[in-house]
């Protein structure tokens, strides 16, 4: 037994490892992405502030700041979607199927409606309005979802999910079509996944977020191995099942709505993070859950990258890219799971 946990340990150290190179690589090849091109050298030599004031605008005003939310924002996707899977021990959890996206956006819209601002100082209380969208409809799901004698039932999560998804998308649209014309526009590229024009308040107002709340769940990790042997096996062991789940709910829903404040409506990385995570290192807390944060900052990153170059002067949203591999992806677990 110890040798088999040493064993998935190593690995998971060594994909970790593989992962961070991966991740250096693909944010090195961002950063010398778009219209205007920056050497290797010259990149370098910006970076430690010998650059030309032409590369030091273009990569700390520009593309440092986005390839810094994508990054946070990844890393939130990823982990929130493997708390949920954890909570539900459902592998087709994620916060967009189960409508915590669409409350997200809802709380974006509401904020819309009475500042009107998508910049600036004011930008700060974004995140705060998404989680609170995200936290209505994550209590709506669990209420609707929870039955006395068989506590959490997967489906029921998943289609109730869907339900509260659509309403609160319906709602969303309502209050959007009362906005104004360039708020409208700014709100509907935001919300689809484009990552285009954040700057450091961006930055700022997501950071906060997850380095607290990262950590915090990586903490957690064993209360998250009680969870998969069901919630009998895990009192039985001593863990507080009701005051746990409440806090790792609420983790899960910070991180996925503070993500969405910043990085827009990018579905399926808290699908499919987890699930690609799982079965490179194992079904345990410890090991797959740094992983899964790892590929969800590698999706969101090259999904922006790729839409940002392939179709250049025209670039395409990052949730576009991510979707156009994640729904197929999705219809591969449906199959599967059956």
């Amino acid at each position: 037994m110890w040798q088999q946990t040493q064993a998935r340990r190593k690995k998971a150290l060594t994909v970790g490892f593989i992962l961070l190179l991966i991740c250096f690589a693909t944010i090195m090849i961002s950063l010398n992405t778009g219209t205007i091109r920056i050497s290797p050298l010259g990149l370098i030599k910006t970076l430690v502030g010998q650059g030309s004031p032409d590369d030091t605008m273009v990569l700390f005003d520009f593309r440092l700041p986005r390839i810094l939310v994508t990054m946070l924002a990844g890393i939130g996707l990823g982990i929130s979607g493997a708390i949920l899977q954890g909570l539900s021990r459902n592998e087709l959890a994620d916060p967009g199927i189960l409508g915590i996206h669409a409350g997200a956006s809802l709380g974006l819209i509401v904020y819309l409606t009475y500042f009107h601002a998508m910049s600036g100082a004011i930008s700060l209380l974004i995140p705060l309005f998404t989680f609170a969208g995200g936290a209505v409809t994550a209590a709506i799901i669990v209420l609707l979802a929870f039955d006395r004698q068989k506590g959490w039932l997967p489906i029921r999560l998943i289609l109730i999910g869907i339900a509260v998804a659509a309403a609160f998308s319906a709602a969303t649209l309502y209050l959007s079509l009362t906005l104004d014309d360039k708020t409208y526009a700014f709100a509907s590229r935001w919300l689809i996944g484009n990552v285009w024009g954040r700057d450091w308040v961006h930055v700022y107002a997501l950071l906060p977020w997850i380095v607290l709340i990262v950590p915090y769940v990586l903490c957690q990790t064993k209360s998250l191995n009680a969870f998969s042997l069901g919630d009998e096996v895990a009192i039985g062991i001593g863990t507080s099942v009701r005051r746990k789940r409440h806090l790792l709910l609420t983790a899960a829903v910070a991180l996925s709505c503070a993500s969405v404040s910043m990085a827009g409506g990018v579905g399926f990385i808290g699908l499919v993070a987890p699930h690609l995570a799982r079965r490179l290192v194992g079904p345990m807390h410890q090991h797959f859950m740094p992983i899964s944060a790892l590929i969800g900052l590698v999706i969101l990153v090259v999904a922006d990258t790729i839409g940002r170059s392939i179709f250049q002067p025209n670039a395409i949203p990052a949730g576009v890219v991510v979707a156009a591999v994640g729904a197929p992806y999705f219809l591969y677990l449906l199959q599967k799971t059956k």
